[in-house]
């Protein structure tokens, strides 16, 4: 089996199984996983962000986890350029980069798909933007790029902002295709029926809220000295848990807000990932095709 310069990619809606897969298939094949999820990348972000344990990674390595600090933000060239070193790690040891998330700005830059603008900050322009609300923003978004609007957290300002900012200063933040110049890759996609997903969002949201004391650990890292409004900017989990804490959502109404908005982020990532035709598309219940596809793939 010749392993040279090979890479899989595995992507797909939150809660559809992507991490399970990944590890089967490092087990199986000789791999070793690449996290390409946003906020996984920060420590003491684990329950809110559904990141693996140790115990579930079953002795496979995984990079690219707790590796920043959740006060700053950790920028889409910072992840590219330590996830490309990781794969040429791997790769030296004759193993299978694995990249495993559902942060589809993350994989398209790693793999060459879109160019990361170079847009110095504009602080004047940030300021005046800073005064309007996020459905303002998200207004004015979708006026300049449509196509961008359909893909971002309409909900979290700092997102919108730099979204403008770069409209501004180059005319589009909407991803332009590129030669993808990562050579020997296999792109898997997880997907459910939208039912089923749904269904997974909220069972899995209750065991983490219940089980893997979601609320306890948005508490202590405030406590830490993260601020309400770090959380917000961090979006989904950390937004609403952070409104309930501060007494602006009851419980009731921080769990019914998150399963819509987790849900609607979900479509979001189907409608990032349906652009890309090379993704071949399987259903989590169709394990033995994915084994037989990243054989055949292998050997070629």
């Amino acid at each position: 089996m010749n392993l040279e310069s090979k890479i899989l990619v595995i992507v797909g809606p939150t809660a559809s199984g992507k991490s399970a897969l990944a590890v089967t298939l490092a087990r199986r094949f000789r791999g070793e996983v690449i996290s390409a999820d946003s906020r996984q990348v920060y420590r003491g972000l684990d329950v809110g962000t559904g990141k693996i344990t140790k115990k579930e990674m079953r002795g496979v390595h995984h990079h690219l986890l707790d590796i920043a600090n959740p006060k700053k933000q950790f920028t889409v060239a910072e992840y590219k350029k330590l996830a490309r070193e990781k794969i040429s790690q791997i790769q030296s040891r004759n193993k299978i980069p694995i990249i495993c998330g559902g942060t589809g700005l993350y994989i398209d830059a790693l793999l060459g798909n879109i160019a990361i603008p170079e847009v110095p900050p504009n602080l004047a322009l940030r300021k005046k933007l800073e005064r309007k609300t996020a459905p303002e923003l998200f207004a004015l978004l979708q006026m300049f790029d449509p196509q961008r609007a359909k893909t971002i957290d309409q909900h979290n300002p700092r997102r919108l902002i730099r979204a403008i900012e770069i409209i501004k200063a180059i005319g589009s933040v909407t991803p332009s295709q590129h030669t993808n110049i990562l050579q020997n890759m296999r792109m898997i996609g997880l997907i459910l029926p939208p039912a089923e997903l749904k269904k997974k969002i909220s069972r899995r949201l209750f065991v983490r809220i219940r089980e893997y004391k979601m609320i306890q650990e948005v508490r202590e890292l405030h406590r830490k000295g993260l601020s309400w409004k770090r959380m917000e900017s961090l979006g989904l989990e950390y937004r609403y848990l952070s409104r309930y804490l501060r007494g602006f959502l009851t419980k009731t109404e921080m769990i019914e807000k998150l399963k819509t908005e987790i849900w609607r982020y979900a479509k979001r990532q189907m409608v990032w990932f349906k652009r890309n035709k090379e993704i071949k598309w399987f259903t989590p219940k169709e394990q033995r095709k994915i084994f037989s596809a990243v054989q055949v793939f292998l050997c070629q």
